[in-house]
Formats: C-alpha cells, structure tokens, sequence
C-alpha cells in the first residue's frame, strides 16, 4: 500500500499529543481527584474532655502537644491556606516565661531572667505569702522561711490542716536559685523541711532528694503560685547585686584545643545531661538514628542539606532515609558530663565532630 510522503509522520504524532494532553489536564486538575481536608481543623467538632479516675493525682497529667483554640468569629474567616501553624514547642519558655519542669523526680520554675533580678521578687514572694524569711544567702541563692505553723496564709500554702490536734510538727519551707543551663535563666527550687527543734541557721540544701508523689505536687503548686506572683510584678524588679554572684561561673561550657572544639562539659548529674542534649539534638534538627542512656551514646545523622538532598530528583523519589554518620557520647568524670564526638568511617562529607559540638552547644547554652 502506497503511503504519501509525511502521512506517516503526521499519524504518530496524533496519539503523542493526545497522550500529551492527558497528562498535562491530569496534572492540572490532580488536586480536585483528592479530598481537600485542609478545613478539616477548622470545622472540627470539640470532643468530650479525658475523665480521670477519682484517685489519679492531676498535677501529674498535662498536654504535651497543645492545640491552638479558635474563636468561632477567626474560623470564619479562614481558609484553607491560613490554616495555623502548630504551636512551636520549642518557643513554649519564651512565649510563657516562667514554665514548671520536671525530671527523675525534681521539679523546677524555669524563668528567663538572670537570679540577680529575681532574688528581690522572690524575697516579696515569702512575706507577701506570710512565709517570711528567716535565714538567707544570695551568694547559695538559699532563702530559708520563718516556721509555717503560725501564719494561716502560710499553712493553707504548704497544705496544713487549719485546725491541728496535738503536738504538730514543725514546718519551714526553702528556695533555691541558681543559674539555668540555658543563657540567662533561672531554676527555682522549692522544698518542705520538718526540722526537730526550731532552726537557728539556715539549713544546707542536700544533694538530689528523692521526693513522695504527695511532695512532688506540693512544690508544682507552689512553683505555679510563685510563678504567677513574678509575672505579675514583672515590670517592678529590681536588682541584687549580692545575689548577681550566682551567674559568675556557667554551668555548660565549650572546650577547645589549639582553636578546635573538643568537648562540651556539663556541671549537672547524668540524668540533667541527658535530657538536655537529647532536648538540644531535637531543637537543632539533627536527627537521634539510635541511643543507649546506659552506655552514654546516641547515633546521630549530621549531614549538609546538599548531602542529604538528592537534588532535583527529589521531586520524582521518596525523602531519603536517615543515615547514621556521628555517634555524640557522654561520659561522667570529676562530677561533671564531657560530651564528645565522633565521625564514622563510612561518612565522607564535610561535617566535622568539632562542627557537631559547636552546634550542639549553641543550642544547650
């Protein structure tokens, strides 16, 4: 059969560009194939709140990942492209400022002021709360109150009966402050004490104690109570200059040789240490591959954004895996925690150990 010149040419490109044209409306319209939930979280109905049992303590149950309300009148207006960013955890100190934390059985009011500027507030604290303060030393960052028996402020802070029968034990409450880990914070501590005889100095703040349930809740609500009492006197502090003193020395440092990062030492118990550089890996986006508390390592993936980038090709393939490429170890010596680094062998990019540490540090301290 005789076929004229550019007929066969003419019918291949008809199915190529119908084929063509397919692919292109496909593309175009993909989006309306699939549901669009992004309304989802604005229509959502409430559901009913937790109930928890009669005997549960409930200073011990909080939201871990709080979700942002909003006001019938904002969902109006809203659509799909104004749906609101998640709250940034991370950010939760800055925004709140004075935030109750716990670990291995101690709690602490984190506030993001230096001790100099709170030593002041917390002293109106104590007598405003009818605790006064007995004993003190800004140089231990110590406050040591009257005993608690005799003022019914004071008792109904520390949960004493209102009317005793018999002989009562007595009653002193302390507070500590100290420098936070992180630049330019505080840690406040507080703790009930039931001395044999009435106290005629201040009592030394022991090493890490290993409080009841019971006892635990009491220094969350007294922390919380205390926290509200310095945000409302925030723009009335004053400065102590005695008490300045307890940020001379800090308590995360970065060492180096000759011009190099070597190590980072913590001046905290292992525990404190752990949960800060773990806290620090997550906040700096390098990605924990494996760890083993016990032993003192976390696997770690620290590679460039060009290493872990397949470039272009990310379009058409799926997020690469995460990769194992520095182990951070930690190890207790002269009672502090070195933090250091290794690079493995099968990494050949540019990151360093020394890189890593200085990074890390930037986000502990």
């Amino acid at each position: 059969m005789l076929v004229l010149p550019g007929t066969r040419r003419r019918f291949l490109f008809i199915p190529m560009a119908l084929a063509s044209g397919l692919l292109f409306l496909t593309f175009v319209s993909g989006c309306g194939l699939l549901e669009d939930r992004s309304e989802r979280y604005v229509n959502a109905k409430e559901g009913p709140a937790l109930e928890l049992p009669e005997t549960a303590d409930k200073t011990r149950f909080g939201q871990i990942m709080p979700i942002r309300d909003i006001s019938v009148a904002d969902a109006s207006k809203m659509y799909p492209s104004d749906i609101p960013r998640p709250p940034d955890m991370t950010s939760e100190i800055l925004e709140q400022n004075y935030v109750i934390e716990e670990l291995d059985g101690r709690t602490w009011l984190l506030v993001n002021d230096v001790p100099g500027r709170l030593w002041p507030v917390v002293n109106a604290y104590m007598w405003d709360r009818g605790l006064g303060v007995a004993f003190d030393s800004p140089q231990l960052g110590l406050l040591q109150s009257e005993l608690v028996n005799f003022s019914k402020r004071a008792r109904q802070l520390v949960e004493l009966p209102d009317n005793p029968h018999g002989q009562e034990q007595n009653v002193v409450l302390q507070v500590r402050m100290a420098p936070g880990v992180r630049r330019k914070t505080t840690e406040i501590q507080v703790r009930k004490l039931s001395p044999d005889n009435l106290p005629q100095e201040l009592i030394p703040w022991s090493g890490v104690a290993d409080p009841t349930l019971v006892a635990l809740g009491l220094q969350k609500r007294v922390l919380a109570d205390m926290g509200e009492f310095l945000k409302a006197r925030e723009e009335n502090k004053s400065v102590s200059r005695a008490a300045s003193g307890m940020v001379s020395d800090p308590r995360v440092k970065l060492l180096s040789e000759n011009d190099m990062a070597v190590a980072i030492q913590m001046d905290l118990d292992y525990g404190r240490s752990w949960a800060e550089v773990s806290r620090a890996l997550g906040e700096a986006g390098i990605g924990i591959i494996d760890l083993n508390r016990s032993e003192g390592w976390l696997y770690v993936d620290f590679r460039t954004e060009s290493e872990s980038s397949s470039g272009w090709f990310d379009w058409f393939s799926d997020k690469e895996k995460p990769r194992h490429t520095h182990t951070v170890i930690l190890k207790e010596r002269d009672n502090s925690v070195f933090i250091t680094a290794e690079r493995i062998s099968s990494y050949k990019g540019k990151n360093t150990p020394a890189d890593l540490l200085i990074q890390l540090f930037d986000y502990l301290y």
